[in-house]
């Protein structure tokens, strides 16, 4: 039995060369270069793969937004559009005399009515109003066509608005046209 051992301890070093000579072998160290290489392509294939799938939800998130902003904002033109038939509306009843006739007060009346219902459909489709009088002058929302000084009024502050301007959903549809008070110099 000692002998079979020690054969097998021959074995062993023999296979123990072995190993060590395929390490070393030319086809061995090509086959590794080619693993790697394998290696370096399958990374780059899986970066590529991770950028298109990033693009395409940036792109699916792009058209959700664009879609939402066309839905939110599709009256804007048909809203401006309506916008100066407001201002008429608005002009007839402050310019109508207050000792209007009969006949005439009907009218006007009645022309009160239809712009209370302007009023009640912009609100209802997010479009509202900007009448800032008294209020500091935002030349986010206004436009100033004028300066005047008034002692009662704190410099940048809006003494009178020419033309009411509107927002459709926080975006500007059209600035406030407004009298702006400046100080006394």
């Amino acid at each position: 039995m000692a002998k079979d051992v020690s054969d097998n301890d021959n074995d062993m070093n023999t296979d123990d060369n072995k190993p060590h000579e395929l390490l070393t072998h030319p086809a061995y160290e090509e086959l590794l270069q080619k693993l790697d290489e394998a290696e370096q392509k399958s990374n780059e294939h899986w970066e590529r793969v991770l950028r298109m799938q990033a693009e395409s939800e940036n792109a699916l998130r792009r058209s959700e937004r664009d879609v939402a902003n066309a839905h939110k904002y599709a009256l804007e033109r048909f809203a401006a559009e309506l916008l100066p038939i407001i201002d008429s509306l608005e002009l007839c009843i402050s310019t109508a005399p207050k000792d209007a006739k009969k006949e005439a007060s009907a009218v006007i009346e009645g022309v009160n009515l239809t712009l209370k219902m302007f009023y009640a459909v912009l609100d209802k489709f997010g479009i509202k109003q900007v009448n800032p009088v008294d209020q500091p002058f935002d030349p986010e929302h206004q436009q100033a066509i004028s300066m005047l000084y008034d002692a009662d009024a704190a410099p940048g502050t809006v003494l009178s608005v020419m033309q009411k301007g509107y927002t459709l959903n926080n975006r500007l549809l059209r600035p406030a046209l407004v009298i702006v008070s400046k100080s006394e110099k």
